[in-house]
């Protein structure tokens, strides 16, 4: 094991996990009665369906604040955290080792991968661009966010090699790759006038290009407007008061890309928007949905293998709330599935259905619906997805209008009685077995065992962007 980068890196006060919360005492009586009557699991806990198998858990080491993304290559998994990133070898599932640790503060460090370098966003204000930045407030105009570039030619001992400042940093970003180069797109959002690099309006995403065998001459080289309007504020979703509850669109969440049918799908704070990526530096929006009545913050993106469906994710209460539970209902917090009707540019997103796991977790639980991938199987529509505390879901949605869950895995609430931030923020299918990243608890893997999800174990990945959707059997 290495631990990689300057020792005197100083996490950003923002990027450490939330404090803990005390709920009400109501809350917490419901929560340690809901323990005491089998309703939900113990404290830490585990449970899970009887397809499902826990083979090994990694917890957390030299880098201590939140997990967050996973990327994957060969026998190789990238795991984002709030202080670098670790990479872990899974040739044996049930017994990942650690091969290197980067220490390299700045939130959220989603990561991805693509042949030998590595993409790290930050999202946080840094007195520089290095690995050894301090936290810095965003109105000094020499603070620094963006993305930052590691070579792993040796995997052992990754190399940061570029950065490149965005407007209002990366929250996440997306990789398009394309011959000799590597786009990005990055999504960020929330502007302010008292920052000079992060000024409304700020209605789009920044593109960087990426030449592979020069990546220090990375640049970017538009910043695309996916919602035009007029006025200080620009085009989107305006947000409360006119649709109270949701999010004003003032930028993008998260990205997913499809770049064997040259599209995306675009989560942006109140708006869902599908566009056409065939020249990567010139995305052009085909169709933008808004769900005013259901949907606070629209998060990620899913596209099914046909490209006819596409799953949102809204993330009500940010990450940071107890929202499994009857107060809430099963129809926010939730997943949006749509599908894609039409050809060409006509391609229009209609509204089926919501998915929502069906067990309720305690108020002490953060849990709503996060990352997932899709589970390779022809002819279905199958999905593994991160709920936080609420653990990891496999469902089905080949059927639009009917969804239904056929796995689960989940621990019991971090507390009975405070709010702690926990559970799993990405949970993906990678050549046979689930791979989650536990906030908390760090790096889980599950072996799913069923006839509708075995003929998945077939289909093997060189690499796996879950941001950038392969076309599954066309590799296999």
């Amino acid at each position: 094991m290495l631990v990689a980068g300057p020792a005197a890196a100083t996490p950003d006060p923002g990027d450490a996990a939330p404090a803990q919360e005390a709920v009400s005492s109501q809350e917490a009586a419901e929560a340690r009665a809901a323990i005491q009557s089998g309703e939900i699991p113990g404290v830490d806990e585990i449970v899970h369906s009887s397809n499902i198998e826990h083979l090994a858990n990694v917890p957390k080491d030299a880098l201590k604040s939140l997990n967050s993304d996973l990327a994957f290559q060969g026998k190789y998994a990238f795991a984002g955290n709030y202080d670098g990133f670790r990479i872990y070898d899974i040739s044996d599932p049930k017994a990942p080792k650690t091969v290197a640790q980067v220490l390299c503060p700045g939130s959220q460090n989603d990561i991805s991968v693509s042949g030998n370098l590595v993409f790290l966003s930050t999202d946080s204000s840094r007195s520089d661009n290095s690995c050894a930045s301090t936290t810095q407030p965003a109105s000094v105009k020499e603070s620094w966010e963006g993305m930052k570039i590691f070579d792993i030619s040796d995997i052992t001992n990754p190399k940061y090699v570029a950065a490149v400042e965005t407007n209002c940093g990366s929250h996440t970003h997306t990789i398009v790759p394309k011959g000799k180069n590597v786009y990005i797109y990055v999504s960020s959002y929330s502007p302010n006038a008292a920052f000079p690099d992060c000024q409304p309006p700020h209605d789009g995403i920044s593109v960087i290009k990426v030449p592979r065998k020069a990546p220090e001459q990375a640049a970017v080289v538009n910043f695309p407007v996916l919602f035009p309007g007029e006025g200080p504020d620009g085009g989107g979703n305006p947000g409360a008061p006119t649709n109270p509850g949701v999010s004003k669109t003032t930028g993008c969440h998260d990205i997913t890309v499809l770049p064997s049918q040259d599209l995306a799908a675009g989560a942006c704070m109140g708006d869902g928007i599908l566009f056409d990526i065939k020249d990567p530096e010139h995305p052009r929006v085909l169709d933008q949905v808004e769900d005013n009545v259901n949907f606070a913050f629209w998060h990620s993106a899913t596209f099914n293998q046909k490209a006819n469906k596409v799953v949102f994710t809204d993330e009500l209460g940010g990450g940071g709330a107890a929202t499994c539970n009857a107060a809430v209902g099963p129809n926010r917090g939730a997943d949006g599935i749509y599908d894609i009707v039409g050809k060409g540019d006509q391609r229009k997103l209609v509204f089926r259905s919501y998915f929502k796991i069906p067990r309720h977790q305690a108020d002490t639980e953060n849990c709503v619906a996060h990352n997932g991938s899709l589970i390779p199987v022809k002819g279905k529509d199958l999905m593994v997805q991160a709920w936080y505390q609420g653990g990891v879901s496999v469902w089905d949605f080949t059927d639009s209008s009917a969804p239904k869950e056929i796995a689960y895995f989940e621990r019991g609430p971090l507390s009975a009685t405070t709010m702690a931030t926990g559970g799993s923020w990405s949970a993906y299918y990678y050549n046979g077995y689930i791979y989650s990243n536990d906030i908390a608890k760090g790096f889980d893997v599950l072996k799913l065992s069923d006839r509708r999800t075995d003929p998945a174990k077939r289909i093997r990945m060189d690499e796996l962007n879950v941001q950038s959707q392969p076309d599954y059997f066309d590799d296999f």
